[in-house]
């Protein structure tokens, strides 16, 4: 028997609390092509720069947690967008920030910070080709997945 989706989050989370960093394994494909779900693992900490461009595990209002990209903050309220996703928002506050992705670990095992240069400039690069993501998804999956 699994355990419940929920509790597991919760025990993370606490964990996380205490200052420790816990890696993660995420579902989904709504971080491609930065995070493959189901196959890398993220490490979680203590939320510590909440600024654009950051990746962070939220509680959103609806009662889900999501792993996203903050696109925009205004004041308490934050914007969150994954990066495979081609026009969905979710909104939180800064209060539902839960974590923040510190490394990946690629499914290789090779452990890499998650916050240089280089992958903030890659994350720009990616939310300005906004507009044609959904070849650039495409192709991706048929290729690399």
């Amino acid at each position: 028997m699994q355990p419940d989706a929920d509790y597991l989050i919760s025990e993370v989370l606490k964990l996380v609390d205490e200052g420790r960093e816990v890696y993660f394994t995420p579902q989904g494909n709504s971080m491609l092509p930065f995070i493959i779900g189901g196959v890398e693992r993220v490490g979680l900490t203590q939320p510590k720069h909440i600024c654009r461009g950051r990746v962070v595990l939220a509680h959103l209002p609806e009662g889900n947690y999501v792993i996203h990209r903050i696109i925009g903050i205004h004041g308490n309220d934050i914007t969150l967008m994954g990066d495979g996703n081609l026009k969905y928002c979710e909104y939180c506050t800064r209060n539902d920030i839960k974590a923040e992705v510190s490394h990946l670990i690629t499914k290789d095992g090779k452990t890499k910070n998650f916050n240089t240069f280089s992958r903030r400039l890659a994350a720009l690069v990616w939310r300005i080709l906004r507009p044609v993501r959904r070849w650039l998804l495409a192709a991706y999956r048929r290729l690399l997945l």
